[in-house]
Parts: C-alpha cells; sequence; structure tokens
C-alpha cells in the first residue's frame, strides 16, 4: 500500500480511538504515526521513490518517463509562472472536409499551474481581456471580470525544494486539440477519447532549456456514421490520431510593433480597459517574428537569430526542390528589408520531431481529395509575436493543376506529345513553387491581398490563375502561366513588419512606406473584402488576372474555347479509364469562372482604401467610395447576359460525341457535373452548372441593393430595371437562337430556368431593401405579362406559359410555390 494511503488510514484510526479507547491505547497509536514513512511536508513519497526506474529530460520542465508504464512524471516549481501550451497533430484524419491534417497546430494558450491542497490545477489566463496599467489593482479588476479556464487538476505525488511532482499522463490522454469539437461541428458525429484505447508516448516525450514536448495516441469512439469519416479512417468507429503537446518558455523582452490596416499585414488583437479614455478599446499588435540585427544602426546587417524554416522528409522529387525553392522566393524580401542572412529554408533534418516547437515547418500533407493549403502562426497572445511557423500544404492540387494542364494541351494523342506533357508538369511545379511561398508568407504575419493581379506577379499573397493565352498558331499557351519570385507588394509588406528605422520616428517612417507603395500603385484588399458573391471592391478578386477584367474575360473565352475545340481522347493519359474524360472537361467548360466573377464585381462596383483618420486627414487615403463608371459597369452587365447565352454555355460535338460513362470499377465524384440521365452524361446539367456560376454573382443581393443605390444618386448609372430588362430580353424574350450550337434553344431554355430560380431566390431570400424588391417583383412581372402574350412556339411555348404561371403565383402568395436552389457546380478552388 502506497505510504500517503497508510497514512491516511492511521490517522482515520487515531479519530476513532480519542473516542473509543483509554488514554494510554491512544498515546500508543500516536508513537505508531510518529514513525510512520513520511518523507516530506505533503505527506508524499519522495521524488527519487516516486520515478525509480524512469528516464529523466531536463528542460523547462523535468519529466520522468516510462514506456512500461506509459506515463509522464514533470516537476513543477511553486512559482506559478505562466507558459504558453500549444497542441499539435502529429497523425490527423486525412480529410480535406473535416481539417484535422497531420501536421496541423491549435491555437497557443497562456497557462499556469496553481496548487490548491495537494493539488496542482493548471490555468488558462484569459488573454483577450487586459489591463495594461501599473496599477496592480485595475490589472485584478480585469482579471477578475472576464472567466478564465481550469484546463486540468491532478494529485501531487511528491513535493521536494519547492518542486511538486505530478503525474501528468491523464492531461496528454485526454482531448486538447478539440477534434471531438470539429468531427462533431463537420457533421461526422459525437465522438469521446476511450482512455482504455489511449496511450501516452513516453518515447516521444522530449525536454529543453525552453520547451518540453509530450506526445499521446488517442482513440475517439463514435457511430461512424459521418460521409468524411467513413470515407478516410480504417474504421470509422474508432479514430486514431496522435496528440502533441508543447508546454514553451514565455518570450519576454519582444517590442510589438502597432497593426495597421493598410499594412498587409495580420494582426493579434486584445481588450485593453487601462487605454485612455479617447483611444480605442480594441489594441492590435503585428504578428511577426521577433528579428534583431546584430548591429541594430546598420542599414544592413546579420541577425542575433535567423528565421529557418524546415521541409518535410516526405515530400517527393520533383515536388521537394519546387518548394524549396518558392519558400526561399522572400530570402530577396529580407534583404530589401535591411536584413542579411536572415531567412532560410531547409531540408528537415533526419530523425527531428517536426512537431517540436522549435522548428517552424513546412508539412507535405495527404489526404483522399484535394483541398486548401494554409499556413498558421503560433502566437504569444500577449503581443503577437510569432513563436512558430506550420505550413500545410495539400498534396493533392498538385495533381489538379496537371489535370488542367493536360485539359488544355491534350499531349496524349497517337502521337504522345513528350513537349506538351513536360510542359504540363512544369505549369504545376511553378504553381507549387508560388504556393510553397504564399503559405509560408501567412506564418511570417502577411495577409492575402487579392488586388496585386492586376499588376501581373503583384504579390505571392493572391491566388494567381494561370495566366492563359493563345500563341501565334492559336494554340494554348502555357509558357509563362505563373510568375517567378515575390513581387513588389511582399517586398512592402516585409519591410513594414520588419523593417527597423534608427533614429527615426517609427510611426512617420512606416507612414513613409505606405505612401511609397501607393504611388507605385499598389493597392491592397483584404480577404474579407473579396470572397463573398457581392463583395464590391472591384480589385479584390481571387484566382484573377489580367489588369483590365473585361479585357482578361475577353482573352480567356478565347482559350476556353479553342480548348473546347480541341477536346479530344488527347487530353487523358492512356492508362486512365474513359469516363474520366468529364472530369477533364469541367476545368475547361467553366475555365471563365473566376474571371466571370471579376467582371460581376465591377456591376455595382466601389473603390476604396484601407487607413485611419490620421491617414486621411494627411491626405495618404481617400476617405470613401468611388463607383465604377456607368459605361464600364454596361459593358460587364453584357458579358455576363453573353455567358448565359447557348452560343457560351453549349458544348460542342466533339465534346459530346466523346464522353463515355464511368466504366465498372469507377464512379463519378463531387468533382463531375452532377446528372439526371442516370449513367449516361447529362449536357444540361453542365448547361446549368455554368448558368447558375454567373447567375450567382449577377444576382447577388448585395449587388443589386448596391446598383439601385447609385443609380438613385446618379441616374446615368446602372439601375435596376435596365440590369434586369437587358438580361430578360436577350434570355427568356429570345425568339429563336440564330446560333448552330447543338440543340441550341434546349440550351438556352436551360439556362432561362436558372436564371429565374436565381431571380425567385433573391425575393425570396429577404435580403433587398424593400423599395428595391418592388423593382425586381415589377420587372419578374412585366416578363411573365410579356410571356403571355408571346408564348412561342414547341417547347419555348411550354417553358414561357409554366414560367408566366410560376412568377405570378409566387409573387401573389409565396408559400404557393417550392422555390428550387441554383445547380450545383463541380467545385473549382483550390486550383
Amino acid at each position: 500500500m502506497p505510504s500517503s494511503l497508510s497514512s491516511k488510514f492511521v490517522l482515520n484510526v487515531i479519530s476513532a480511538s480519542i473516542v473509543l479507547c483509554s488514554g494510554t491505547f491512544a498515546s500508543s497509536l500516536q508513537a505508531q504515526v510518529a514513525t510512520a514513512p513520511v518523507s516530506n511536508a505533503a505527506g508524499a513519497a519522495s521524488f527519487s521513490a516516486q520515478t525509480m526506474g524512469m528516464k529523466k529530460h531536463s528542460g523547462l520542465f523535468d519529466i520522468w518517463t516510462s514506456q512500461e508504464q506509459a506515463k509522464v512524471l514533470m516537476a513543477v516549481p511553486q512559482s506559478d509562472k505562466p507558459f504558453l501550451l500549444v497542441t499539435s497533430l502529429p497523425f490527423g484524419l486525412g480529410s480535406n472536409d473535416v481539417g484535422l491534417d497531420r501536421g496541423q497546430a491549435g491555437r497557443s494558450k497562456l497557462v499556469k499551474f496553481e496548487r490548491h491542497g495537494k493539488r496542482l490545477f493548471l490555468v488558462q489566463e484569459n488573454t483577450r481581456f487586459v489591463a495594461e496599467s501599473t496599477n496592480p489593482d485595475e490589472r485584478a479588476s480585469v482579471r477578475e471580470a472576464f472567466a478564465g479556464a481550469v484546463l486540468w487538476a491532478g494529485d501531487i505525488i511528491a513535493t521536494e525544494n519547492n518542486t511538486n511532482l505530478i503525474d501528468f499522463s491523464s492531461f496528454l490522454i485526454a482531448d486538447r486539440h478539440g477534434v471531438a469539437d470539429v468531427l462533431s461541428r463537420t457533421r461526422q458525429g459525437n465522438y469521446m477519447v476511450d482512455d482504455k484505447r489511449s496511450a501516452v508516448l513516453s518515447q516521444q516525450a522530449k525536454s529543453f532549456p525552453d520547451n518540453t514536448e509530450l506526445e499521446a495516441l488517442l482513440t475517439f469512439a463514435g457511430q461512424g456514421e459521418g460521409q468524411f469519416v467513413r470515407q478516410v479512417a480504417a474504421d470509422p468507429k474508432s479514430l486514431r490520431v496522435h496528440q502533441h503537446v508543447s508546454l514553451i518558455r514565455l518570450p519576454e523582452g519582444y517590442n510589438p510593433r502597432v497593426y495597421h490596416p493598410g499594412s498587409g499585414g495580420l494582426d493579434s488583437e486584445q481588450m485593453d480597459f487601462a487605454t485612455p479614455l479617447a483611444d480605442s478599446i480594441n489594441v492590435q499588435w503585428q504578428v511577426r517574428y521577433r528579428l534583431e540585427k546584430t548591429d541594430p544602426n546598420a542599414a544592413i546587417s546579420t541577425v542575433k537569430k535567423p528565421i529557418i524554416y524546415y521541409l518535410d522528409r516526405g515530400a517527393p522529387e520533383p515536388v521537394r526542390t519546387a518548394l524549396l525553392e518558392g519558400a526561399r522566393w522572400w530570402t530577396s524580401a529580407f534583404e530589401k528589408a535591411g536584413f542579411k542572412d536572415a531567412y532560410r529554408v531547409e531540408l528537415l533534418p533526419e530523425g527531428v520531431d517536426p512537431m517540436d516547437v522549435r522548428y517552424n515547418t513546412i508539412m507535405w500533407v495527404h489526404r483522399a481529395t484535394r483541398g486548401w493549403s494554409y499556413g498558421n502562426a503560433v502566437t504569444d497572445p500577449r503581443t503577437g509575436e510569432i513563436i512558430k511557423g506550420a505550413v500545410t500544404l495539400g498534396s493533392q492540387r498538385v495533381r489538379q493543376d496537371i489535370l488542367i494542364a493536360e485539359s488544355l494541351l491534350a499531349p496524349y494523342g497517337k502521337s504522345t506529345s513528350a513537349e506538351k506533357k513536360q510542359a504540363a508538369e512544369q505549369m504545376a511545379l511553378a504553381r507549387l513553387r508560388q504556393l510553397s511561398a504564399h503559405e509560408v508568407g501567412h506564418t511570417l504575419g502577411i495577409a492575402h491581398n487579392f488586388a496585386p493581379s492586376r499588376h501581373g506577379n503583384g504579390s505571392v499573397m493572391d491566388y494567381p490563375h494561370p495566366m492563359l493565352c493563345l500563341n501565334s498558331k492559336g494554340e494554348v499557351e502555357l509558357k509563362n502561366a505563373y510568375g517567378v519570385g515575390v513581387g513588389p507588394w511582399d517586398d512592402f509588406v516585409v519591410k513594414h513588419l520588419y523593417a527597423t528605422f534608427p533614429g527615426q520616428d517609427e510611426d512617420a517612417a512606416l507612414a513613409s512606406l505606405r505612401e511609397k507603395a501607393k504611388a507605385q500603385g499598389l493597392q491592397y484588399v483584404s480577404d474579407t473584402d473579396s470572397r463573398a458573391a457581392g463583395a464590391a471592391h472591384p480589385n479584390g478578386l481571387l484566382w484573377d488576372f489580367g489588369a483590365d477584367s473585361l479585357k482578361t474575360y475577353d482573352q480567356l473565352m478565347q482559350v476556353r474555347q479553342r480548348a473546347l475545340d480541341n477536346f479530344s481522347l488527347a487530353v487523358l493519359p492512356p492508362q486512365r479509364q474513359v469516363g474520366e474524360l468529364e472530369a477533364r472537361l469541367v476545368p475547361v467548360y467553366l475555365l471563365h469562372r473566376y474571371q466571370t466573377e471579376a467582371v460581376a464585381r465591377l456591376i455595382g462596383g466601389a473603390e476604396y482604401e484601407y487607413g485611419l483618420a490620421s491617414d486621411a486627414n494627411a491626405g495618404r487615403i481617400t476617405a470613401g467610395t468611388k463607383p465604377v463608371a456607368a459605361s464600364i459597369q454596361r459593358q460587364a452587365l453584357q458579358k455576363l447576359i453573353d455567358s448565359l447565352r447557348a452560343e457560351n454555355l453549349a458544348l460542342p460535338a466533339n465534346v459530346l460525341n466523346i464522353l463515355t460513362p464511368p466504366s465498372e470499377g469507377y464512379s463519378r465524384t463531387p468533382e463531375y457535373f452532377s446528372g439526371r440521365m442516370n449513367i449516361v452524361f447529362d449536357a444540361l446539367s453542365a448547361v446549368e452548372a455554368g448558368a447558375a456560376q454567373s447567375s450567382l454573382f449577377l444576382f447577388d443581393a448585395a449587388r443589386i441593393n448596391r446598383l439601385a443605390w447609385q443609380h438613385a444618386i446618379d441616374s446615368q448609372q446602372l439601375g435596376v430595371r435596365e440590369l434586369f430588362q437587358q438580361v430578360f430580353k436577350q434570355t427568356w424574350q429570345r425568339n429563336e437562337v440564330a446560333a448552330k450550337a447543338v440543340a441550341a434553344d434546349t440550351v438556352q431554355l436551360a439556362s432561362n430556368w436558372v436564371i429565374l430560380d436565381a431571380v425567385l431566390n433573391l425575393i425570396d431570400g429577404g435580403r433587398l431593401h424593400p423599395q428595391v424588391q418592388a423593382e425586381v417583383r415589377q420587372s419578374l412581372t412585366e416578363l411573365a405579362q410579356w410571356m403571355q402574350k408571346n408564348p412561342g412556339k414547341g417547347s419555348t411555348a411550354s417553358s414561357r406559359q409554366q414560367a408566366a404561371d410560376m412568377v405570378l403565383n409566387y409573387l401573389r402568395d409565396p408559400a404557393s410555390i417550392k422555390l428550387r436552389p441554383l445547380p450545383p457546380i463541380p467545385p473549382g478552388a483550390p486550383i
């Protein structure tokens, strides 16, 4: 029996003897207590007794491990000194849709141990709400006002020299990363850690002067009914992942830089209740590494501690070389900012644990399907200082790039074109270089900027579409599809985040940098202002290219038409089953999808700048918004209408004639067009997807509301009634399609119905202002009345009559009509 339990037993007996026994017998028992094996004030065994036969690892926290017992003991000084705690996943789930990837890092938490009685509590402090004040009572008032958290509590098993020994194993085999929450949020079911099938991986435990690294195998038990876990797991009822826990010494002596909204950086935000009353309570620090020059006064200097990234050894060639090359592009930006040999990228040394918080990592991660890559910066929540950069690169994206290139070049004819095959691979590797630089950029503290595509290779922090054109022979050209190196915007952001200005006022120096960037024509449009279907800024565009959206749209439509005309078995490698032709048709048919969005952004579009009131007062930025010119808006509308017409939606005969159902053992995936014709390719579903792509952006409520307001201010601007009149005139109100396209009239009707569904959903969504909705309703009423008077012939007559009835019935009684959602569109991003 352990000494702590025997002592408790003896004390209980003593308590009873006081009542029941004579004084002599009680004295005898007390004498026994005096000779009991108590070795310290807590009544617990000594460190040496508890750790006998275990391996000691000295470091930030001294730990003892035992593979035989599968546990970790940890010595905790009684200092209540805070430190950082970060979790990560050495082994992931493998599902892009769920997102629990190998190498994924969690958020850092500011924690400390507190002793209460004979137990230690691991407490997380609430770092979102602070009072940066010299008054301890003011600091305490905020700390006491917002709830912290108790992450764990455990018994003290020994105490020596003001240091407590605990068994930390139970902390490690609990879900600290939030795996169960992610599975629930992604509708994969309710999972819980099965502690009988989970274990501390004591052989993975390490401790160093500034960090302690611990790991456990966790088994999550659940019903296993979720689509995505069934897709990837060996047994969806029993999910094995590994959870890594890093305990990190709290950084000190770092000087944070105030975040500026026009800097292009990422911010770390707190609410500081001690700020002066006229100042904002929201304090934002720039997320960045600590980068200190060895010579602070030199224009260019080496640094005390360089930023080093390590590439996953699991990345194969030629991927490995491409990723190293792309990540190294940032070297030049740091040199321009005044730092010599301050940034490097190397292959991870053999045997090094990539989860060790001391190593910035670029992980090559496999999933069942293609998906997003990302860059996470593990930061000090007090200051925004980056502790570790963790890049995750999805391995299947490169295969999608090759598929797109092969579908455009058609290199597999009767005599395979080695040159075109090589061009396809080179395009994919060029994209990988850019992707590597992009995600590393996030971990350096840099946000997305979706405006630099106006300047070609303006920034690796944009989302790049391959820059496609036709050469002098009329062939698709991929030679310069992606840029090389970081762009001028990237150089600016690194300077704004990291450059030092000895002898100068820092705020003034940074303002001067922003002014110079603006003078160069560099513009910044953030992530939040670019992704929504109804986003306003005409330059905040994902996956577009070219200075002029209208011209690039025309250029891309020419490439698309050429690729469709040349689409044949030559787009498919000889070892692939012929049913895969459908998957290769998708990126060609929807090649214009992102440039369509760029054109739509011109309708109701408005430019604006980010900055502070001081910037506007000094003339560095212009306050307010500037609408896109009326003539440009009308040109954009016409191009979107053209994209909804049969001439652009109908598939050519050479495509229709070769599309073959999937072979036995294969099936369609979400990467294919959906269909309602059983196994046979459904051309109408492809047409509907194409029409939905344009309708999604054209009939967005925010866009229509802006359009109405711009027209109210300036009657020369495009208005709501004009937009709908033009759309209906060139679609529903066409008598016959003169084009020679296959099944042109049927294709136009398919598009027309998608348009009508989109407009009805626009009204039904409840996001239009009442007077704007009235205009849309009136436009629909006029369309229905026209269709009643002009029924047309054949299938056109049937559709017009049904559409007119549907519109009028809906306008009278919306509940009487069940609206259809827009048809599904196969995924495009990420590319």
